[in-house]
């Protein structure tokens, strides 16, 4: 006996797949462009430069590490070509608790394919992850979620870190771009390096505000968008105050929009007539946040009263790890 759906799988892996095209991606693809071009250029010439690099700015559940995968994505794709004639590669390292930069190494290695046995220096590492990058065209690296090798207290080895990740852009003989990915607080440690901090470009992911016109169009956008792609209808939602309950479900995240989006479509998608309702949403709401079913910001009528944002954010947070447990002990 399965225990996959197939028939809902069929429903979320289009909707899982689809990358919506924000307004803010644009800004993110200019600033890669604005690297890739200085290296380009610089690389052209010949001899020893500095290459530039990206801080990526968001709170929690915003989306940011989706739009820059599916930026180096395309990046990747064998078309940017460098002076030396191969195509350019940024690789992707996500940083889940601390590290020491020794251990950073290590990581990136991984990432790269490249494991070292037995013991070495830190020196040795990093000395290997130059060359290991340089042999496979590797011109860039994105640290995602950077804000973890900071700590709070211990402000000498945070300069050390700041240091050296200048030191890889202004390396000698491969120096790499650099993506750094976090919340808020990564850009105020940054802005402690005064030369790396020049030669980063900041883009922030901003969350919504519906008091802009453009983010209330992108909204309905995004709605119509993700309903056309699971086949339902949603006519009856699109409505001020629809809008409004679902940002402040999300809590003004794009990221917990879709993943609200999606949860509430896969429950719409085997109904009779095909349309979407606000049932629906408080199901998905309940089901990502762990309240109760019923209570949520969809169905009661003083629904700001109710509700702390930030609870809801912690509790979604204790649900999808209560999620990653059960899978991980299954």
């Amino acid at each position: 006996m399965s225990f996959i759906n197939k028939a809902l799988v069929d429903v979320r892996l289009p909707l899982q797949e689809a990358r919506f095209p924000f307004i803010r991606s644009e800004n993110l693809r200019d600033a890669l462009t604005w690297c890739a071009t200085d290296y380009y250029t610089k690389a052209s010439i010949g001899g020893r430069f500095e290459a530039r690099g990206i801080v990526v700015i968001g709170e929690s559940r915003q989306g940011k590490s989706t739009e820059i995968e599916t930026m180096l994505k395309a990046f990747n794709d064998g078309t940017t070509i460098m002076p030396d004639g191969r195509p350019a590669k940024i690789v992707s390292c996500v940083l889940s608790g601390k590290l020491t930069w020794k251990d950073l190494g290590g990581a990136i290695l991984k990432v790269l394919k490249y494991p070292m046995q037995g013991r070495h220096s830190q020196a040795e590492i990093w000395a290997k992850v130059q060359k290991v990058a340089e042999l496979q065209g590797v011109v860039g690296i994105h640290f995602d979620e950077c804000q973890h090798v900071f700590t709070d207290a211990d402000t000498v080895t945070n300069q050390k870190i700041l240091d050296n990740f200048k030191s890889l852009l202004k390396d000698h003989n491969w120096p790499l771009m650099l993506i750094f990915s976090g919340i808020p607080s990564l850009a105020t440690q940054i802005k402690k390096e005064e030369q790396l901090d020049r030669l980063l470009r900041a883009v922030r992911l901003n969350g919504i505000d519906l008091s802009r016109s453009a983010d209330k169009d992108e909204l309905v956008h995004l709605l119509f968008s993700y309903a056309d792609k699971a086949g339902l209808q949603i006519d009856d939602l699109a409505t001020e105050d629809f809008l409004e309950r679902l940002s402040f479900a999300a809590c003004l995240r794009w990221g917990l929009v879709i993943e609200l989006l999606i949860e509430a479509f896969c429950l719409a998608a085997f109904t009779s007539d095909k349309t979407c309702t606000i049932d629906h949403f408080s199901e998905s709401f309940s089901k990502i946040s762990g309240f109760p079913k019923g209570y949520s910001p969809f169905t009661l009528k003083n629904y700001r009263d109710n509700f702390d944002p930030a609870k809801i954010l912690e509790m979604i947070e204790k649900t999808r790890k209560k999620k990653s447990r059960g899978q991980k002990d299954s």
